[in-house]
């Protein structure tokens, strides 16, 4: 196995020497300027290792320190500075709008020190992740951790990487949002767009109309209990996600998926000829009216102000069944406007690859076309949807297969979410190595998807999704996004469930070159970091295809 460290860096060289003891006590040494970065790096290793170190800022702290000293430096010039400003530069676009280069980073071990150096925070910040890794890696029975000398060069392959959260099927609190963020943060995902409206609830807070959380916000699917964000409780997952280098960004799913918004606001809801018929009526948001247009303007008026760090509004534009495709079109086309004017890009799901999509514009892959194909033709799909709706989905699955050609023609970013890959809502394959998670994998995942295994998962290129476009694929890719949506997730425990372990894995395709990584040295990567899954008291699905360590207080693998 080499190193245990995940996503795998771009550059690694084993040292020679003797190993680096980290002992309780061992001082964290770096300037004020990096404070805040070295207070959540010192709270992490407690958390991951149960390690308590010492943070020293500017060599002011306690004294004696215990142990061997971890140096971190921001850097502006020299030759270390030269040999990060070498590495690749990231492709794709950033949710924050920033530098592409700032998470580079260097990270050494010898056997006097540990290193740490990058040419800003965020850069500092992803190398002491790796770090942590190393240290809970490293860790003994006497709770010291042993590093191993190394020298390390890392860069990301792509600017953004996240993760897409549906909170509107189920509602997940700021308290489990939280505990998302420090999932992303360990593996190095940078983006947490946040799925903030459906048809079964809404969870952002609009000033001008209150009913959207009052009254649709307080559903969610089924008899599953509702809740929506205040305002104070988006500052806070706002403000986490910040100091772990982390842009949240949000989803008000328009035109279609609204039917939240027509409970709160029935005049906003369509006419009746405009409904598709069914056990579920099927609307949209009426482009014609101009109490939409008031509607939309104050509803995105209001998330760009509460959601400051995103560069990007997201506006959904997905499965809008039943809408003409020219009125579809000029919905998008006149919300982007607001979105701009507003000061924000705009991302929204492949459907709006069909209106006037540009280059400052990212459209979110989803469809993978075959598969759909596959779910349609087996009959599976259609035992999920009423009968009213079979032509229409298979209309919209068949117009989809030219979305890509469209945004590439449109000069658009494509952001990767195939349903193939990586919406992780499809359930695992192998068996659970734990009674009590061979319950839960049988209940969680949509059926519409065949099972994979995690190694199936791990085992795909970002390449590849786009080889057949008509243009070049890695031209075009804005970054690598997984989406975790909440059908048959009913609590916290089964969404880490879902995530864990195979966010990871995608994590490492976003992160590292391509080709990196085999199954087997990976393997033994994710084995080691379960420590620090077990100490944070994340559930996690115990695959029989990786040699899992015993963790002596308990198991909270399912």
């Amino acid at each position: 196995m080499t190193h245990p460290i995940i996503p795998a860096p771009l550059h690694t060289t084993t040292c020679v020497g003797d190993s680096l003891s980290i002992a309780p006590g061992a001082a964290v040494v770096g300037g004020s300027e990096l404070a805040d970065v070295l207070r959540v790096f010192v709270d992490d290793v407690a958390r991951d290792t149960g390690l308590q170190l010492a943070l020293d800022l500017n060599g002011t702290g306690p004294e004696p320190h215990t142990g061997a000293t971890i140096r971190v430096e921001l850097i502006t010039s020299g030759p270390a500075a030269e040999q990060l400003a070498a590495l690749p530069e990231p492709g794709g676009v950033r949710a924050d709008n920033g530098d592409p280069t700032a998470e580079r980073y260097g990270l050494e071990a010898s056997d006097t020190h540990a290193r740490v150096w990058a040419t800003t925070p965020e850069g500092v910040h992803r190398g002491l992740t790796s770090l942590r890794q190393l240290l809970t890696a490293g860790l003994r029975p006497d709770g010291t951790a042993e590093l191993l000398p190394l020298r390390v060069l890392d860069t990301p392959r792509y600017a953004w990487r996240g993760l897409s959260l549906d909170v509107a099927r189920t509602f997940h609190d700021a308290d489990q949002v939280l505990r998302v963020l420090d999932i992303l943060s360990l593996h190095k995902l940078n983006v947490l767009h946040l799925h903030l409206t459906d048809d079964q609830g809404w969870r952002v807070p609009i000033t001008n109309w209150p009913a959207l959380t009052e009254v649709g916000g307080a559903d969610a699917l089924g008899d599953r209990p509702g809740g929506w964000y205040t305002a104070e409780d988006i500052d806070h997952i706002v403000t986490h996600a910040r100091q772990r280098h982390i842009t949240v960004v949000p989803e008000i799913d328009m035109p279609g998926h609204c039917q939240a918004v027509f409970r709160s606001y029935p005049e906003l809801a369509p006419d009746t000829g405009e409904v598709v018929p069914g056990p579920v009526p099927v609307g949209n948001l009426a482009p014609h009216r101009e109490i939409t247009w008031r509607f939309v303007e104050d509803v995105l008026t209001d998330v760009a102000r509460l959601f400051p760090d995103s560069a990007y509004l997201h506006l959904g534009g997905d499965e809008a069944f039943g809408m003409p495709d020219e009125a579809h079109a000029a919905f998008l086309d006149r919300a982007r406007v607001i979105a701009r004017s507003l000061g924000r890009h705009v991302v929204g799901w492949q459907e709006t690859a069909r209106s006037a999509v540009g280059p400052e514009e990212v459209v979110q892959y989803w469809i993978d076309a075959a598969e759909m194909r596959e779910a349609l033709d087996s009959g599976v799909l259609a035992q999920m949807i009423p009968a009213e709706m079979a032509a229409i989905v298979a209309e919209t699955m068949a117009k989809a297969e030219h979305d890509i050609d469209l945004a590439a023609a449109k000069g658009a970013n494509v952001l990767l979410s195939p349903t193939s890959h990586l919406y992780l809502d499809r359930p695992y394959a192998e068996p659970c190595a734990d009674a009590d998670g061979e319950v839960r994998r049988a209940r969680v995942g949509l059926p519409v998807y065949p099972p994979k295994t995690i190694e199936q998962i791990y085992d795909w290129d970002p390449d590849s999704a786009l080889a057949n476009a008509a243009t070049d694929g890695e031209a075009l890719a804005a970054g690598v996004e997984a989406a975790i949506w909440c059908e048959t997730v009913t609590s916290g425990t089964d969404l880490e469930f879902l995530l864990l372990p195979r966010l990871a894995g995608i994590a490492e395709r976003a992160w590292s070159p391509s080709g990196t990584g085999k199954w087997d040295d990976y393997r033994g990567r994710l084995a080691v970091q379960s420590t620090a899954w077990h100490r944070r008291n994340w559930t996690w699905f115990a695959s029989t295809l990786v040699d899992w360590p015993s963790h002596p207080t308990g198991d909270n693998k399912a």
